[in-house]
């Protein structure tokens, strides 16, 4: 009896075993079975951009239609497929550098996997964004280091590789080249010793198209970080009041991201833009102030939120001016911090992110008289406000 049962149970699982692979084998097949190849598209038009192709086209009558798509490879040797579903009739090639014809071949695709006869077409992209980028290059000194300035219009995810002789006359890339989408490339590269060097500058895309190289020689400015430890805070009398939890020690005690170790201003005070002042303890030629903003907990640690300075202007002083009066103090510079990614209130990038918790590096024209005091007078926070959350702030120079 038991034998019987057990012959039975073994005839069941081996029929559920049949099944089930049937089943799975079912799952890897198209949906549907058509072996006829679809139609071809018609009436391919073709639009050149920069570094790109738009083309539109006529879709074929098959009812079975599944997708558009292209073929083709960048003059790099990079082997690209770009599809496009059958609700569209148009799709975007990109990844040129925009220096020669590109053959490709469009096909379309129906619900069985079966591919039409290719259309072969050649198109004739414009010059990449990166050439553009590379002609407004600019090199020059900065304190410390190089500056590199350049125009990116469209945002385009960039690399201005910097590069350097090692000691076998080869030219290596810097590890703190410049990667970014913002619109206006504003960067100085530091750590540098104040002698003549030659550098080698090209920009390169995500798709590893790469611009000629420029050459410079370039001597960077002596600087040096103004010492903390003698930074003193400085009540006059159109200072902001501050919230009573922070204090402006909170500016120079190393902590840049915990409450309350940081800086805010009362935001129940309106009776003008709000201002804190401070002394350095020595005089100094600043070359730039590096300010680290207050990632808020209201916003999952936001930048560019709330408090944080958007607009704002730095003053300083060699004799400390006790009336508070503006006008009698020197303007070193207005600011606005720009968010790179453009992304609305609220949002962020990593690139966003990653760029305020570094600091945001703001230059002192280098014609500027030598000062000991700071005032710092906020225009309007990310929030439309005055009240700001800074929480730390580092001068540097020379003080020679």
């Amino acid at each position: 009896m038991n034998w019987k049962f057990l012959k039975k149970m073994g005839l069941y699982l081996i029929a559920i075993m049949f099944i089930v692979g049937c089943s799975e084998e079912d799952v890897n097949d198209p949906l549907e079975s058509n072996s006829e190849k679809p139609g071809q598209v018609t009436d391919i038009m073709v639009e050149n951009l920069a570094g790109k192709a738009k083309l539109s086209y006529t879709l074929p009558k098959d009812q079975d239609l599944l997708y558009i798509q292209a073929d083709y490879v960048l003059e790099n040797g990079r082997e690209m497929n770009v599809k496009s579903s059958y609700y569209n009739s148009s799709l975007i090639l990109e990844g040129f550098s925009g220096n020669s014809e590109v053959d490709i071949s469009v096909t379309t695709v129906n619900r069985s996997e079966v591919q039409s006869d290719p259309v072969m077409i050649t198109i004739a992209p414009n010059l990449a964004p990166i050439f553009d980028i590379y002609e407004s290059l600019e090199v020059s000194p900065a304190f410390g280091g190089i500056y590199i300035s350049a125009d990116n219009p469209d945002r385009e995810d960039i690399a201005i590789l910097v590069m350097e002789e090692d000691e076998y006359g080869d030219w290596v890339t810097l590890g703190n080249s410049v990667y970014t989408s913002t619109n206006e490339v504003k960067s100085t590269l530091r750590g540098m010793d104040t002698i003549n060097k030659k550098f080698a500058i090209a920009v390169r895309d995500r798709w590893l198209n790469y611009t000629d190289t420029l050459f410079a020689e370039v001597k960077p400015l002596f600087e040096e970080a103004i010492p903390k430890t003698g930074y003193r805070g400085v009540r006059l009398p159109n200072d902001a009041p501050f919230h009573p939890s922070t204090s402006l020690e909170g500016l120079w005690n190393g902590n840049s991201w915990d409450w309350p170790q940081i800086y805010l201003t009362a935001s129940t005070y309106t009776a003008s833009n709000h201002i804190f002042t401070f002394d350095m303890g020595v005089q100094a030629k600043l070359s730039r102030i590096v300010i680290w903003d207050y990632p808020e907990y209201f916003n999952d640690r936001s930048y560019y939120y709330l408090a944080c300075p958007k607009r704002f202007r730095i003053y300083g002083s060699d004799v400390l001016e006790t009336s508070g009066d503006l006008s009698k103090w020197t303007l070193l510079g207005e600011y606005e911090e720009v968010k790179p990614s453009g992304l609305p209130y609220g949002q962020q990038t990593n690139e966003d992110f990653e760029t305020a918790r570094s600091g945001f590096s703001w230059d002192i024209p280098i014609d500027m008289p030598k000062v000991r005091y700071i005032r710092i007078e906020n225009l309007e926070n990310w929030a439309g406000g005055k009240q700001f959350a800074i929480a730390e702030l580092q001068a540097y120079g020379n003080s020679q």
